[in-house]
């Protein structure tokens, strides 16, 4: 990381540390740990509000001055990006899942400078996997760097999808799923993480909210993928607000983000 800022590069092995802290309690409650749902009908353990808890105590108690964004811990007002860095953190990705026992779930934190996200740690809970990266750093599966797929996209081309909540959505998704196989792992940063990773091809979300993305968007860019806001810029972050519009979008390789982008209809 020589030639990086040595105020970045602290943030960055503070957060690595801060998640591979939590990954034995997320492994040992999987399955175990009681849940409810909240009133936007997803769902929050104890667990989850535990992670948020003891990774921000770490992040705060180096860096007083960063403003820290959790969806389990903020209050619903929405706050305002003032901080020339900030943190945003899903501590369960895939609540549903880690709640069920399903293992496809991850610890996702981001690392934002002035409004980007400029690094993300995302713990794979399913592969064991710590992935992290972000532009200027690379991307690493654990110890692996990684790029995003090449591959001409194909009828055989597998694409993490979610279907739209909104069911006005349809047709686009209809378009998606004439084109391509797809994978539906419960878990909107594992997606776009594994389009980093090059493990899919390309990923389509309608319904996503933008904690579940910020820590594998610097993922993605670094591994020199693309994402495409279908449903207007999202980024730089202005505001940190529970009560955002869902977010529609798709990325992969800059040829695939643009042939998923253009199938939902806005390319």
């Amino acid at each position: 990381m020589s030639g990086h800022p040595a105020e970045l590069i602290a943030r960055i092995e503070a957060a690595k540390a801060a998640v591979m802290a939590e990954t034995g309690l997320l492994h040992r409650e999987l399955g175990r740990a009681e849940s409810r749902w909240k009133g936007d009908g997803s769902r929050v353990s104890a667990v989850d509000i535990a992670i948020s808890e003891n990774i921000f105590a770490s992040l705060r108690s180096k860096f007083a001055s960063d403003q820290l964004f959790s969806e389990e811990l903020a209050d619903g007002a929405p706050v305002a990006l003032a901080s020339r860095y900030a943190w945003v953190l899903d501590p369960i990705d895939g609540t549903n899942n880690f709640a069920l026992g399903i293992p496809h779930c991850a610890i996702s934190l981001a690392l934002v400078e002035r409004g980007e996200p400029v690094y993300g740690v995302v713990y794979d809970l399913s592969r064991r996997v710590l992935m992290h990266g972000g532009p200027g750093f690379g991307m690493f599966d654990g110890e692996r760097p990684c790029r995003v797929s090449t591959e001409e996209p194909n009828p055989e081309t597998l694409i993490g999808f979610a279907s739209p909540y909104d069911k006005r959505l349809m047709p686009a998704a209809d378009a998606v799923l004439s084109h391509f196989k797809i994978r539906g792992l419960g878990s909107a940063t594992l997606h776009l993480a594994y389009v980093a990773a090059g493990l899919l091809g390309g990923v389509v979300d309608f319904n996503v909210k933008i904690w579940d993305l910020a820590a594998a968007i610097p993922l993605c860019r670094a591994a020199g993928g693309k994402v495409v806001f279908v449903s207007g810029e999202q980024l730089p972050m202005k505001v940190f607000d529970l009560k955002m519009a869902r977010i529609v979008y798709a990325a992969g390789a800059p040829a695939m983000a643009d042939r998923l982008a253009a199938l939902l209809g806005t390319r």
